[in-house]
């Protein structure tokens, strides 16, 4: 499988598939699986193309007609065959230029009405003729029309008639069916192909082994065959991928980490003592799991996600306060400075004199809460990095700067990474090695609820615990799509919502997808800019919301300044603050009650559901508004409507993972690297999923090191070395 692809192929069709795909190996070929299969007689589905894609389909020849022209460049005449092909309930244009008349009256023969051909080329959608049409695509015929009829089918067609057969992605210059010939020839020229599944863990499941599920799911017999290789593909690589993962968690396991066991009437017991709330029972139940973890001589590792307002930061937090009862410090990192900043504001509001230690009036053995970030003054930095290297600061919070060489700690017992999807690998890494030679425990948060699939694949490494339920007096948010194109007056009515608001004594945010001052005209395909906080601030105040203090905040103002503005919007000195999405998570205003975001098709699923979580905090009714300039019957507004149907996080969780690609999902996205998941999908294979962690995390149990399994270990050291590991490393 991973020998030359030149060897098996020959060295001009590897240089192709090279030039195309980036292919090596045989390897690399045999797992380039078919987008599609078709079966005899069938038709391919356009439902899904998109303008300017390249596309194959299989489909029947309804009509055919020559029309001669004279080419106006050299005078001499040509031929343009028009072809009207019939694919399921549509039709497709095929259009094809000749110079040769004998040419095109062979090509005028070969596409007459009834043949069936594989087609490829760019679809365009030609809007005259309100249908798809092909230009000049390359040709592959199935059956043709005359030889069907006389019977005498010759024995190449019998091959193309098999009863299922694979359909390719594509290129210009690699089409589906050069595609299947080069996958043919490596398959007659494999003699075997090692299996990463070991064989009592595949009979047991009545799985096919590697080389007869290639082979089956490149050219299957039957759609029995190609469902079997499909069923057996992907629970290989739901394996593998799951191995890693269970020796990741087997290695964690076995590091030494110091049991951070706190103590009786520490600053955890005082904390509770005077929470003025009772703990709901998700976060008693999370918090034990975690106390329980910290008690333990290995590192915790844990992923607490939890709805937007599902109480993280108080988890959080008494994990903090028991690590410091044992002696320790923790770092909270935070992906922006309005963040980090409304987290040290809100643990030190929380905390009340405990976070006083050693100051006028503060408790007795209490701790300190320190802000580091990038933008603070040189006495301000200075400061908070001497709490945290004397250990005065019980507490550090800070943005990447927290990662700076200099900054160090006393004795780094805990690491809460906040929204850690906006952190990568190596950051998180230098965060950790600044506890020494013993690692830290290791609390990770998201407010972006995640499927749990997607825990097990990308966090699985990671215990998973869930905040499900929200706090008492948390308000329902009444979620509303206003249709500029097609209801322009609600903007008005929204406007006069928010005035209302503001009357009543509450305050609005208003969020825009841009800054705004150097980016005056509009985007391709736009009839308008995007709402930018620079000018919609100005507008508002001196047009529909006249006489109310507006302000503005986004990530290019003064670190103080934005700051300021907060502080003087949490003291309810600001009635409608224009935004950036800088207030996305982690802004906890208890009097906003109304969110106006513009441009709402702009944002994701869980950005919408993010932004909106910001209003409804303080148990007063939610108004979230989402203005949109988007048609009708598109993804976007079936996007915004799903947000605007269900404050359900979860379930929003997986409509974004149904609208976007799953790799943007695993991180490509972020990471700019491919998704590893070939065939398996996440949402649809749950079980397989399941499964293959039962199966893995065994297999890791018996043998850790993989020493009996030798095509195991080596595939698991190819994801590991590959660049499609990354997303399997975020933990």
């Amino acid at each position: 499988m991973e020998s030359k692809l030149s060897a098996a192929v020959g060295g001009k069709a590897a240089k192709a598939f090279a030039d195309a795909f980036g292919y090596e190996t045989v390897g690399d070929l045999l797992r380039h699986y078919p987008r599609s299969w078709i079966g005899r007689g069938e038709t391919s589905d356009l439902s899904e193309l998109q303008p300017g894609e390249h596309t194959t389909v299989i489909a029947r020849i309804v009509s055919s007609g020559q029309h001669p022209y004279r080419d106006r460049r050299t005078g001499q005449m040509a031929y343009r065959l028009e072809t009207v092909v019939e694919v399921g309930d549509a039709k497709l244009s095929l259009t094809f230029f000749d110079k040769k008349r004998h040419t095109a009256d062979w090509r005028h023969n070969l596409l007459s009405p009834g043949t069936v051909g594989m087609f490829e080329g760019r679809a365009d959608w030609d809007r005259y003729k309100k249908r798809w049409q092909l230009v000049h695509p390359q040709t592959d015929i199935l059956e043709q029309a005359d030889a069907l009829t006389a019977g005498a089918v010759a024995e190449e067609e019998r091959r193309k008639l098999n009863a299922v057969r694979a359909i390719y992605p594509a290129t210009k210059k690699l089409s589906s069916w050069k595609i299947e010939g080069t996958v043919k020839i490596a398959l007659e020229n494999l003699d075997s192909v090692e299996d990463p599944v070991p064989d009592d863990v595949r009979r047991s499941r009545g799985l096919l082994d590697a080389h007869a599920a290639l082979r089956a799911l490149h050219r299957p017999d039957s759609w029995q065959d190609k469902t079997a290789a499909l069923t057996s593909l992907r629970f290989q690589e739901a394996f593998v991928a799951q191995t890693i993962l269970a020796r990741n968690r087997a290695a964690l396991a076995a590091l030494p980490a110091h049991p951070r066991t706190g103590r009786e009437g520490g600053l955890l017991d005082r904390f509770d003592a005077r929470l003025p709330f009772d703990l709901t029972a998700g976060q008693r139940e999370v918090g034990e799991q975690i106390l329980d973890d910290l008690a333990a001589g290995h590192p915790m590792h844990r992923l607490l996600q939890g709805e937007v307002g599902s109480g993280k930061t108080v988890v959080a937090l008494r994990a903090m306060l028991r690590v410091i009862d044992s002696g320790g410090q923790a770092a909270l990192l935070a992906p922006t400075e309005v963040l980090a900043q409304q987290h040290a504001r809100s643990l030190a509001a929380m905390l009340g004199d405990l976070a006083q230690g050693g100051m006028l009036g503060g408790a007795d053995d209490g701790t300190r809460v320190a802000l580091l970030t990038g933008s603070l003054g040189a006495a301000a930095r200075k400061g908070a990095m001497l709490d945290a290297a004397s250990g005065a600061a019980g507490i550090v919070v800070g943005t990447h700067a927290l990662l700076e060489e200099r900054v160090q700690f006393a004795d780094l017992g805990l690491v809460v990474v906040d929204e850690q999807h906006r952190f990568g690998v190596e950051q998180r890494a230098a965060l950790t090695a600044k506890a020494g030679e013993v690692p830290p425990h290791v609390l990770v948060m998201t407010a972006t609820p995640i499927p749990r699939t997607v825990a097990m694949t990308v966090f699985g490494d990671l215990e998973t615990s869930t905040l499900a339920e929200l706090p008492a007096g948390r308000a329902p948010i009444q979620s509303s799509v206003v249709p500029l194109r097609y209801q322009p007056q609600w903007l008005d009515r929204a406007w006069e919502r928010v005035r209302e608001e503001v009357g009543k004594g509450h305050q609005v945010y208003v969020v825009c997808p841009r800054i705004g001052g150097d980016e005056k005209e509009p985007a391709d395909g736009e009839e308008v800019p995007l709402a930018g906080v620079e000018e919609v601030a100005p507008l508002l105040s001196s047009g529909a919301l006249h006489g109310l203090r507006v302000e503005m905040l986004h990530g290019r103002m003064p670190a103080d300044h934005k700051d300021r503005v907060m502080r003087d919007f949490a003291a309810g000195e600001i009635d409608v603050l224009v935004s950036t999405t800088v207030i996305e998570v982690g802004v906890d205003v208890a009097n906003a009650t109304v969110m106006v975001i513009l441009d709402a098709e702009r944002f994701g699923v869980s950005q919408l559901h993010q932004l909106r979580g910001r209003v409804g905090r303080g148990g007063l009714p939610g108004l979230c508004l989402l203005v949109t300039r988007a048609e009708q019957e598109t993804s976007a507004m079936e996007r915004l409507s799903a947000v605007a149907a269900t404050t359900d996080g979860f379930e929003l969780s997986r409509v974004d993972l149904e609208q976007r690609r799953e790799g943007d999902v695993l991180g490509s996205a972020q990471s700019g690297r491919r998704s590893g998941l070939r065939l398996l999908s996440v949402l649809r294979d749950e079980d397989v999923i399941v499964d293959a962690r039962e199966a893995a995390t065994e297999v890791v149990a018996a043998d850790p090191d993989l020493a009996t399994h030798p095509v195991l270990a080596a595939a698991v050291r190819r994801l590991d070395e590959s660049e499609q590991a990354d997303y399997l490393e975020k933990a």
